[in-house]
């Protein structure tokens, strides 16, 4: 019984690891740079690859459900803002939005997988 419940607790935890959610992955930008879709926390972290903001988180967003994500997005052209955030994914494009006024006002950017 023992055996059978460490055999199962392995099969579990590989499965988990070989599953990746689809928004990971490394995607381009409007503007030409690359930004990379990483597993970190209980969600997902978005941060540049290239360009003049490398290295720098750019987003966190959790799955809302339906390819659906929620979470914050950061402007760094305004001075850091942290927005509050939504994407979208479809097929091979993650539409990603910073809102602010509770989501009346929104500025959107598609990005497209690499």
């Amino acid at each position: 019984m023992r055996r059978l419940a460490v055999t199962m607790l392995a099969l579990a935890a590989t499965t988990g690891a070989a599953m990746a959610d689809p928004i990971e992955g490394t995607w381009r930008m409007p503007s030409g740079n690359d930004a990379r879709i990483a597993s970190c926390g209980d969600g997902f972290c978005l941060t540049y690859v290239n360009g003049p903001n490398k290295g720098k988180t750019f987003g966190k967003m959790t799955p809302s459900g339906g390819g659906a994500y929620q979470g914050t997005v950061t402007d760094y052209t305004k001075g850091g803002k942290e927005y509050s955030g939504k994407g979208k994914l479809t097929g091979d494009t993650l539409s990603v939005s910073g809102c602010v006024l509770g989501g009346l006002i929104c500025r959107s950017q598609s990005l497209t997988r690499l």
